[in-house]
Protein backbone atom coordinates (compact mmCIF):
# COMPACT_ATOMS: atom_id res chain seq x y z
CA UNK A 1 0.00 0.00 0.00
CA UNK A 2 2.93 2.60 1.29
CA UNK A 3 4.95 1.59 -1.92
CA UNK A 4 1.55 2.01 -4.25
CA UNK A 5 1.21 5.23 -2.65
CA UNK A 6 4.52 6.75 -3.21
CA UNK A 7 4.41 5.42 -6.71
CA UNK A 8 1.23 7.66 -6.95
CA UNK A 9 2.55 10.93 -5.52
CA UNK A 10 5.94 10.51 -7.26
CA UNK A 11 3.68 10.48 -11.44
CA UNK A 12 1.43 12.26 -10.09
CA UNK A 13 2.37 15.55 -11.65
CA UNK A 14 3.11 14.26 -14.82
CA UNK A 15 -0.26 12.26 -15.38
CA UNK A 16 -1.87 15.72 -14.75
CA UNK A 17 0.17 17.69 -16.88
CA UNK A 18 -1.69 19.76 -20.33
CA UNK A 19 -0.38 17.95 -23.35
CA UNK A 20 0.75 20.69 -25.18
CA UNK A 21 2.88 23.76 -24.69
CA UNK A 22 -0.06 25.95 -26.09
CA UNK A 23 -2.19 25.46 -23.51
CA UNK A 24 -0.17 26.49 -20.51
CA UNK A 25 0.44 29.59 -18.98
CA UNK A 26 3.79 31.24 -17.73
CA UNK A 27 3.85 33.95 -14.83
CA UNK A 28 6.00 37.01 -15.09
CA UNK A 29 9.43 36.55 -13.19
CA UNK A 30 9.42 37.73 -9.76
CA UNK A 31 13.14 39.09 -10.17
CA UNK A 32 12.28 40.81 -14.13
CA UNK A 33 15.07 38.06 -14.84
CA UNK A 34 16.55 37.90 -17.81
CA UNK A 35 15.42 34.72 -19.44
CA UNK A 36 17.61 32.23 -21.81
CA UNK A 37 17.41 29.02 -23.51
CA UNK A 38 18.36 25.81 -21.97
CA UNK A 39 21.53 24.64 -22.95
CA UNK A 40 23.81 21.66 -21.18
CA UNK A 41 27.05 23.34 -23.35
CA UNK A 42 26.28 27.31 -23.32
CA UNK A 43 27.14 28.17 -19.60
CA UNK A 44 24.00 30.07 -17.68
CA UNK A 45 25.86 33.94 -16.25
CA UNK A 46 24.90 34.97 -12.48
CA UNK A 47 21.53 35.83 -12.61
CA UNK A 48 20.28 34.75 -15.88
CA UNK A 49 17.22 32.11 -15.75
CA UNK A 50 16.10 28.83 -18.10
CA UNK A 51 12.92 30.28 -20.19
CA UNK A 52 9.68 29.20 -20.03
CA UNK A 53 10.68 26.58 -17.28
CA UNK A 54 6.87 25.62 -16.35
CA UNK A 55 6.30 24.78 -19.93
CA UNK A 56 9.27 22.77 -19.97
CA UNK A 57 8.25 20.48 -16.61
CA UNK A 58 5.23 19.61 -18.07
CA UNK A 59 6.68 19.03 -21.61
CA UNK A 60 10.15 17.61 -21.39
CA UNK A 61 11.28 14.41 -19.97
CA UNK A 62 14.02 16.51 -18.07
CA UNK A 63 15.63 20.10 -18.32
CA UNK A 64 19.68 20.54 -18.33
CA UNK A 65 21.13 23.27 -17.63
CA UNK A 66 25.10 24.18 -17.73
CA UNK A 67 26.43 26.21 -14.73
CA UNK A 68 29.47 25.88 -14.62
CA UNK A 69 32.78 24.44 -16.25
CA UNK A 70 31.65 21.29 -14.35
CA UNK A 71 28.15 21.75 -12.25
CA UNK A 72 24.81 20.94 -14.17
CA UNK A 73 21.43 21.41 -13.14
CA UNK A 74 18.68 19.35 -13.47
CA UNK A 75 14.76 19.33 -13.07
CA UNK A 76 12.14 16.78 -13.66
CA UNK A 77 8.45 17.84 -12.52
CA UNK A 78 9.57 20.61 -10.76
CA UNK A 79 12.60 19.07 -8.36
CA UNK A 80 15.57 20.14 -8.96
CA UNK A 81 19.06 19.31 -8.12
CA UNK A 82 23.24 19.52 -9.41
CA UNK A 83 25.56 17.25 -10.77
CA UNK A 84 29.38 17.73 -10.14
CA UNK A 85 31.22 16.08 -13.41
CA UNK A 86 35.17 15.31 -12.37
CA UNK A 87 37.53 13.36 -14.12
CA UNK A 88 36.62 9.85 -13.00
CA UNK A 89 32.95 10.28 -11.93
CA UNK A 90 29.90 12.15 -11.30
CA UNK A 91 28.57 13.17 -7.88
CA UNK A 92 24.71 13.72 -7.32
CA UNK A 93 23.31 16.35 -5.19
CA UNK A 94 19.95 14.08 -4.01
CA UNK A 95 18.32 11.15 -5.32
CA UNK A 96 15.66 12.84 -6.22
CA UNK A 97 12.09 10.46 -5.92
CA UNK A 98 10.75 8.75 -9.29
CA UNK A 99 13.34 10.57 -11.24
CA UNK A 100 16.65 8.22 -11.28
CA UNK A 101 16.14 7.14 -15.22
CA UNK A 102 15.87 10.64 -16.04
CA UNK A 103 18.83 11.81 -14.25
CA UNK A 104 21.12 9.38 -15.46
CA UNK A 105 19.73 10.24 -19.39
CA UNK A 106 20.82 13.83 -18.45
CA UNK A 107 24.28 12.89 -16.62
CA UNK A 108 24.56 10.56 -20.39
CA UNK A 109 24.22 14.09 -21.94
CA UNK A 110 27.40 15.50 -20.98
CA UNK A 111 29.79 12.66 -19.34
CA UNK A 112 30.29 9.06 -20.32
CA UNK A 113 31.45 8.61 -16.56
CA UNK A 114 29.60 6.86 -13.55
CA UNK A 115 28.10 8.20 -10.62
CA UNK A 116 30.21 7.35 -7.80
CA UNK A 117 29.18 9.48 -4.95
CA UNK A 118 25.50 10.71 -3.76
CA UNK A 119 24.51 13.52 -1.42
CA UNK A 120 21.84 13.32 1.08
CA UNK A 121 20.92 16.87 1.77
CA UNK A 122 18.09 16.61 4.38
CA UNK A 123 16.23 13.24 5.42
CA UNK A 124 13.19 14.12 3.10
CA UNK A 125 12.07 10.88 0.98
CA UNK A 126 11.02 12.86 -1.80
CA UNK A 127 14.76 14.29 -2.35
CA UNK A 128 16.14 11.06 -1.74
CA UNK A 129 13.97 8.18 -2.12
CA UNK A 130 15.63 7.66 -5.69
CA UNK A 131 18.94 6.31 -4.21
CA UNK A 132 18.27 2.63 -4.46
CA UNK A 133 17.96 2.82 -8.05
CA UNK A 134 21.43 4.96 -8.59
CA UNK A 135 22.90 2.38 -5.98
CA UNK A 136 21.45 -0.47 -7.95
CA UNK A 137 23.17 1.23 -11.29
CA UNK A 138 26.00 2.44 -9.77
CA UNK A 139 28.21 -0.49 -7.92
CA UNK A 140 30.24 0.88 -5.02
CA UNK A 141 28.87 4.22 -5.19
CA UNK A 142 29.40 6.62 -2.07
CA UNK A 143 26.85 7.63 -0.38
CA UNK A 144 27.07 10.79 1.76
CA UNK A 145 25.09 12.24 4.10
CA UNK A 146 25.40 14.59 7.86
CA UNK A 147 25.49 12.64 10.87
CA UNK A 148 22.46 14.62 11.62
CA UNK A 149 20.21 13.08 8.57
CA UNK A 150 21.50 9.55 9.40
CA UNK A 151 20.96 10.08 13.36
CA UNK A 152 17.41 11.24 11.79
CA UNK A 153 16.66 8.31 9.67
CA UNK A 154 17.86 5.67 12.56
CA UNK A 155 15.46 7.88 15.09
CA UNK A 156 12.33 7.45 11.97
CA UNK A 157 13.33 4.00 11.55
CA UNK A 158 13.90 4.80 7.34
CA UNK A 159 13.67 2.31 4.97
CA UNK A 160 15.98 4.37 2.54
CA UNK A 161 19.61 3.26 1.95
CA UNK A 162 21.68 4.34 4.73
CA UNK A 163 24.50 6.29 3.58
CA UNK A 164 27.96 4.88 3.48
CA UNK A 165 29.84 7.91 4.65
CA UNK A 166 28.60 10.06 7.62
CA UNK A 167 30.26 13.43 8.30
CA UNK A 168 31.07 13.79 11.72
CA UNK A 169 29.10 16.17 13.76
CA UNK A 170 31.13 18.92 13.86
CA UNK A 171 32.44 18.03 10.21
CA UNK A 172 32.36 21.57 7.98
CA UNK A 173 32.94 19.82 4.59
CA UNK A 174 33.91 16.46 2.52
CA UNK A 175 35.83 16.32 -0.94
CA UNK A 176 35.31 14.75 -4.30
CA UNK A 177 37.46 15.00 -6.83
CA UNK A 178 39.61 18.17 -5.82
CA UNK A 179 36.08 19.43 -5.26
CA UNK A 180 35.49 20.38 -1.37
CA UNK A 181 32.00 20.69 -0.78
CA UNK A 182 31.15 23.03 2.53
CA UNK A 183 28.39 21.97 4.66
CA UNK A 184 26.63 24.93 6.47
CA UNK A 185 24.77 23.68 9.05
CA UNK A 186 21.21 25.68 10.02
CA UNK A 187 20.61 27.68 12.74
CA UNK A 188 16.67 27.04 12.98
CA UNK A 189 14.76 23.71 11.63
CA UNK A 190 12.41 25.74 10.12
CA UNK A 191 11.94 22.93 7.37
CA UNK A 192 13.57 19.87 8.51
CA UNK A 193 15.41 19.10 11.66
CA UNK A 194 18.60 17.86 9.26
CA UNK A 195 19.24 20.55 7.16
CA UNK A 196 21.97 22.22 5.84
CA UNK A 197 23.37 24.30 2.78
CA UNK A 198 26.12 22.61 0.20
CA UNK A 199 28.54 25.13 -0.85
CA UNK A 200 30.31 23.79 -3.89
CA UNK A 201 33.69 25.78 -3.23
CA UNK A 202 35.25 27.28 -6.35
CA UNK A 203 32.54 26.99 -8.30
CA UNK A 204 29.98 29.83 -6.89
CA UNK A 205 27.29 27.08 -7.08
CA UNK A 206 25.78 26.51 -3.73
CA UNK A 207 22.74 23.61 -3.03
CA UNK A 208 20.24 24.27 -0.51
CA UNK A 209 16.35 22.62 -1.18
CA UNK A 210 13.59 23.59 -0.14
CA UNK A 211 14.22 27.01 1.69
CA UNK A 212 13.83 28.93 -1.60
CA UNK A 213 11.79 28.71 -4.64
CA UNK A 214 14.10 30.96 -7.10
CA UNK A 215 11.14 33.17 -9.06
CA UNK A 216 8.23 32.63 -7.29
CA UNK A 217 6.66 33.32 -4.00
CA UNK A 218 7.53 31.41 -1.02
CA UNK A 219 5.47 27.73 -1.81
CA UNK A 220 2.67 26.65 0.14
CA UNK A 221 3.35 26.17 3.77
CA UNK A 222 6.96 27.53 3.26
CA UNK A 223 7.86 24.17 1.76
CA UNK A 224 6.63 22.01 4.24
CA UNK A 225 7.94 24.16 7.23
CA UNK A 226 5.98 23.50 10.92
CA UNK A 227 5.71 26.61 11.15
CA UNK A 228 7.08 30.85 10.37
CA UNK A 229 9.80 30.40 13.45
CA UNK A 230 13.09 30.56 11.91
CA UNK A 231 11.94 30.99 8.30
CA UNK A 232 13.27 33.99 8.10
CA UNK A 233 16.64 32.86 9.69
CA UNK A 234 17.01 30.82 6.84
CA UNK A 235 17.01 33.17 4.28
CA UNK A 236 19.72 35.67 6.24
CA UNK A 237 22.04 32.29 6.37
CA UNK A 238 22.06 31.67 2.55
CA UNK A 239 22.59 34.99 1.66
CA UNK A 240 25.51 35.02 4.15
CA UNK A 241 27.21 31.83 2.28
CA UNK A 242 29.32 32.59 -0.60
CA UNK A 243 27.49 32.07 -3.87
CA UNK A 244 26.21 33.56 -7.09
CA UNK A 245 24.25 30.78 -8.22
CA UNK A 246 21.70 28.86 -6.08
CA UNK A 247 19.90 25.64 -7.12
CA UNK A 248 16.60 25.66 -4.20
CA UNK A 249 15.19 22.24 -5.29
CA UNK A 250 12.17 23.35 -6.91
CA UNK A 251 12.05 26.73 -9.01
CA UNK A 252 14.47 28.13 -11.65
CA UNK A 253 18.36 28.66 -10.65
CA UNK A 254 18.71 31.30 -8.30
CA UNK A 255 20.61 34.63 -7.66
CA UNK A 256 20.87 37.36 -4.97
CA UNK A 257 17.87 38.87 -6.43
CA UNK A 258 15.91 36.17 -5.12
CA UNK A 259 16.49 36.58 -1.59
CA UNK A 260 15.93 40.30 -2.16
CA UNK A 261 12.59 39.40 -3.41
CA UNK A 262 12.57 37.11 -0.62
CA UNK A 263 12.77 39.55 1.96
CA UNK A 264 10.22 42.13 0.34
CA UNK A 265 7.75 39.89 0.17
CA UNK A 266 7.81 38.24 3.79
CA UNK A 267 8.51 41.86 4.95
CA UNK A 268 4.76 43.03 2.75
CA UNK A 269 3.24 39.49 4.61
CA UNK A 270 3.73 40.17 7.55
CA UNK A 271 2.59 43.66 7.42
CA UNK A 272 -0.25 42.35 6.05
CA UNK A 273 -0.89 39.38 8.45
CA UNK A 274 -0.58 41.88 11.36
CA UNK A 275 -2.95 44.58 9.44
CA UNK A 276 -5.29 41.29 9.44
CA UNK A 277 -5.03 40.63 13.24
CA UNK A 278 -6.01 44.07 14.22
CA UNK A 279 -9.31 44.09 11.86
CA UNK A 280 -10.21 40.46 11.90
CA UNK A 281 -12.83 39.81 15.02
CA UNK A 282 -12.31 36.52 16.83
CA UNK A 283 -15.08 34.42 15.95
CA UNK A 284 -14.77 35.14 12.67
CA UNK A 285 -15.90 32.08 10.23
CA UNK A 286 -17.66 30.24 12.99
CA UNK A 287 -21.51 30.88 11.25
CA UNK A 288 -23.18 29.39 14.47
CA UNK A 289 -21.64 29.00 17.16
CA UNK A 290 -24.33 27.28 19.13
CA UNK A 291 -24.18 23.92 16.67
CA UNK A 292 -20.12 23.06 17.36
CA UNK A 293 -19.51 20.55 19.89
CA UNK A 294 -16.25 21.66 20.82
CA UNK A 295 -13.98 25.83 20.78
CA UNK A 296 -11.14 24.39 18.28
CA UNK A 297 -13.73 26.22 15.19
CA UNK A 298 -12.91 29.63 16.94
CA UNK A 299 -9.41 29.25 16.34
CA UNK A 300 -9.41 27.59 12.99
CA UNK A 301 -11.96 29.58 11.45
CA UNK A 302 -10.11 33.03 12.70
CA UNK A 303 -6.95 31.78 11.27
CA UNK A 304 -8.65 30.64 8.56
CA UNK A 305 -10.17 34.31 8.18
CA UNK A 306 -7.10 36.02 8.68
CA UNK A 307 -5.40 34.06 5.63
CA UNK A 308 -7.44 35.21 3.42
CA UNK A 309 -7.25 38.92 4.87
CA UNK A 310 -3.75 38.87 4.09
CA UNK A 311 -3.44 37.18 0.48
CA UNK A 312 -6.45 40.07 -0.57
CA UNK A 313 -3.96 43.14 0.64
CA UNK A 314 -1.61 41.39 -1.12
CA UNK A 315 -3.10 40.53 -4.27
CA UNK A 316 -2.91 43.97 -6.04
CA UNK A 317 1.17 43.61 -5.92
CA UNK A 318 1.77 39.93 -6.18
CA UNK A 319 -1.30 38.24 -7.71
CA UNK A 320 0.00 37.29 -10.86
CA UNK A 321 2.82 35.39 -9.70
CA UNK A 322 4.08 31.93 -9.99
CA UNK A 323 1.44 29.77 -7.69
CA UNK A 324 0.27 32.74 -5.07
CA UNK A 325 -3.00 32.19 -5.29
CA UNK A 326 -2.15 28.33 -3.99
CA UNK A 327 0.82 29.14 -1.31
CA UNK A 328 -0.69 32.65 -0.01
CA UNK A 329 -3.74 31.89 2.09
CA UNK A 330 -1.73 28.97 3.77
CA UNK A 331 2.19 30.90 4.77
CA UNK A 332 -0.12 33.80 5.57
CA UNK A 333 -1.99 31.57 8.48
CA UNK A 334 1.71 30.44 9.57
CA UNK A 335 2.59 33.35 9.76
CA UNK A 336 -0.66 34.51 11.99
CA UNK A 337 0.10 31.93 14.19
CA UNK A 338 3.66 33.24 15.10
CA UNK A 339 2.52 36.73 15.70
CA UNK A 340 -0.09 35.72 17.57
CA UNK A 341 1.40 33.23 19.80
CA UNK A 342 4.89 35.44 20.04
CA UNK A 343 4.03 38.73 21.18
Amino acid sequence: MLKTLTSAIALGIALSGPATAQAIAEAPSTVNATYVAESATQALAPGEKIETLFTKNLTQDYILQKLTDRVYFFQRQFYGTLFYVGDEGVLVFDALEGRSAALEAAIDEVTDLPITAILYSHNHADHIAGAADLIAANPGVRVIATHATVELMDRLGSGLPRPTEVLAEDAESFSFEGLTVRVAAFGSDAHAHDHAAYVLEGTGVVHVPDVINPDQPPFWSFAGAEGYLGYRDLIDQIDALDWEYLSGGHGNVGSRDDIAFYRQFLGDLEAAVGEALGNVPWGAGVADPASLNGHTAYLSGWISEIGKYATDRLRPRYGEYYGFEYSTPKNAELVGMYMFSYR
